[in-house]
């Protein structure tokens, strides 16, 4: 149940409610299973507020901040208003989802950053270190010249319970991502978890002289149609000479190729 107190300070008004927040830095208001149909929640602070069970149907949430919000599956949310008065309403049923939304419509920055990773993001993994930090350095230089945006996840660091999390956002939102599978230790566990999700071009490079680690061959047996061909290097020069067209035209390619195929299941599943 909803604190009484805060539901009262609330409904005073917005400004109200972001004065008693600001005088009340510590406390994380209990918002629970109140009834805020329809309710005005413009410019108000909702930061580590708890709606669980609250009925949020209808309200005008332009400029909220609301991050860290407790929802639970009985929060309902539906035709949330995001839009200022005087615009053309535009709702959405998921408050948290509303305030990237509404930045999307409204902050040219924020779709230009994200259109800019879509087309250019170049992931790199593999556990750089020592020596092996100029093949990592000399891939990222290339691709800066070549207009794309590396991003690099390097393995030379102790492993955290979000590692794997890390390497499949990173990988959701690149257009492809090459692999250093040199060091047995350097991604098993992050592409076993990866490959399989996400249909993405991933080039397996691989220093001459050393094998991939046991599961590499079935992982790329099973996934061929988007894991390419490993491309054996037997020096950082030699892997910058083929760089354009081993990796980066075949990876291209199966890009535009994994679109396609996406877009024809799509209109199988529409039909």
């Amino acid at each position: 149940m909803a604190d009484e107190s805060h539901l009262s300070v609330l409904k005073q008004g917005v400004e109200a409610w972001n004065q008693w927040r600001e005088q009340n830095p510590g406390v994380e208001p209990d918002l629970g299973e109140a009834d805020l149909s329809g309710a005005s929640l413009r410019l108000a602070n909702l930061v580590h507020t708890n709606v669980s069970g609250a009925d949020l149907t209808g309200c005008h949430i332009y400029g909220i901040s609301a991050w860290r919000l407790q929802l639970d599956e009985h929060t309902k949310q539906q035709s949330l208003v995001i839009t200022p008065p005087g615009s053309p309403e535009v709702t959405i049923d998921n408050i948290e989802v509303a305030q990237f939304v509404y930045l999307l419509l409204h902050n040219e920055k924020i779709r230009d950053a994200i259109d800019t990773i879509g087309k250019k993001g170049v992931l790199l993994l593999g556990r750089f270190t020592g020596g092996r930090i100029a093949i990592l350095e000399r891939l990222r230089d290339e691709l800066r010249k070549r207009d794309f945006l590396p991003l690099v996840f390097n393995f030379d660091k102790p492993e955290t319970k979000d590692f794997t999390e890390t390497v499949r956002l990173l990988a959701g939102i690149s257009r492809f991502v090459i692999v250093d599978i040199t060091n047995p230790k350097s991604a098993p566990l992050e592409l076993q978890a990866t490959v399989p999700e996400y249909m993405i071009p991933f080039v397996p490079i691989l220093e001459r002289g050393e094998e991939p680690f046991a599961m590499f061959r079935d992982l790329w047996i099973k996934h061929r149609q988007w894991v390419l061909n490993p491309i054996r290097y037997s020096s950082v020069d030699r892997l910058i000479e083929v760089l354009d067209i081993k990796i980066i035209k075949p990876a291209q390619a199966r890009f535009t190729e994994l679109l396609a195929l996406k877009a024809e299941e799509l209109q199988i599943e529409d039909a």
